[in-house]
């Protein structure tokens, strides 16, 4: 099993949800969250004075899935969140050694 961690804008969260429910993904944890990446915030003037944002709303979005559905998710995902912009966001895999559903006590895929 994979654990993706997914942040992006927090717009593309709809689109996102949809198509990860198309995979047969069933559990989400969604986390408020912000940062910058190499877009480093933007800077905005307001009545003449300069401001630098350089934290930016993002969401993380955590699931677990299957090892062999890895690669199939991870290619719906960009072709969903992927605009071509700076700030699109980012996906770490990180391996799973173990699961367990603690209402029947059921392990590994099964527990997903």
């Amino acid at each position: 099993m994979k654990k993706l961690e997914i942040i992006i804008k927090p717009e593309r969260m709809e689109e996102l949800k949809q198509t990860l429910n198309a995979c047969g993904i069933t559990g989400l944890m969604i986390t408020n969250i912000m940062g910058y990446g190499n877009q480093r915030g933007f800077t905005q003037v307001y009545r003449g004075t300069e401001f630098t944002f350089n934290l930016l709303p993002k969401l993380k979005i955590e699931t677990v899935v299957p090892t062999e559905k890895v690669d199939s998710i991870i290619e719906k995902i960009i072709s969903v969140v992927a605009s071509g912009q700076v700030g699109d966001g980012k996906i770490f895999v990180y391996s799973v050694e173990d699961a367990i559903r603690i209402r029947t006590g059921e392990k590994g895929q099964t527990a997903l």
